[in-house]
């Protein structure tokens, strides 16, 4: 890792250095948001200062940027009695029938140096491949991926014997921004460089459509978060991830 880029683990946050260097990144405050109120509309239902992506192909909600107390009921009527509800970022408090079922420390990272470049073993996954990615995925655990998140960007996979091994894709999708998600390689072929080789290849399309990309990780993934730092990943802001249960 280059010593004299900052670690994530320091807490550094640079809002002023990247909103000089990056005029655009003040959407990645609420990207959520603003992915379903952009190109990703057509997976968007949304109530008032509430919104959501369709259920089978992500289970992110997310609140308008100037939402108030008054987004929760907006929120519970989307959602739902009873129901989970995950949130990203800073929230107005809960009404007191909420019931926060936990909280996760997570960063977003920014890519300011990453050698971005196709990979020619990568192939671009398809719907036919989807069961094969969730078997992965489960195996795996690098975050959300439902039936139908496929259709949110472009997904590349590397095979050995014919097998799936490693995915990497683009998620969220605000305003000239790219998230890249589901980066997992089987637990057998780790160590060989196969995250790292297809998240320059999914980050070469996002450059090629004149976009930049961005990534999220838990907080406590420390080798994660090392080994984006190393490829040319730096830390924008820390953030939370939340889950909350609708009243019932």
């Amino acid at each position: 890792m280059n010593p004299q880029r900052p670690s994530a683990d320091a807490g550094q946050d640079r809002p002023d250095r990247f909103a000089d260097r990056h005029p655009t990144s003040d959407v990645l405050d609420t990207p959520v948001w603003a992915a379903l109120h952009g190109s990703h509309r057509r997976f968007a239902e949304v109530i008032g200062k509430a919104a959501r992506f369709r259920t089978d192909v992500a289970p992110f909600y997310a609140l308008a940027p100037d939402a108030g107390p008054e987004a929760w009921p907006d929120l519970a009527k989307l959602a739902g009695p009873g129901v989970e509800v995950s949130l990203t970022g800073d929230t107005p408090p809960p009404p007191p029938d909420w019931t926060v079922l936990r909280e996760l420390g997570g960063v977003q990272l920014v890519d300011v140096a990453l050698e971005a470049a196709p990979d020619p073993d990568a192939v671009v996954l398809t719907p036919a491949d989807v069961p094969e990615m969730l078997d992965l995925v489960a195996r795996t655990q690098p975050g959300p991926f439902l039936p139908r998140t496929i259709e949110l960007g472009t997904y590349l996979g590397l095979r050995h014997e014919g097998a799936l091994v490693a995915m990497a894709g683009e998620r969220l999708h605000p305003p000239g921004w790219t998230e890249i998600s589901a980066v997992c390689t089987d637990p057998a072929l780790r160590g060989r460089g196969l995250a790292t080789r297809l998240v320059r290849a999914v980050a070469a399309g996002i450059r090629a459509r004149g976009e930049q990309a961005f990534l999220h990780a838990s907080a406590a993934n420390t080798n994660a978060i090392r080994l984006y730092e190393s490829i040319g990943f730096e830390l924008r802001k820390r953030t939370t991830f939340k889950t909350f249960v609708t009243p019932s």
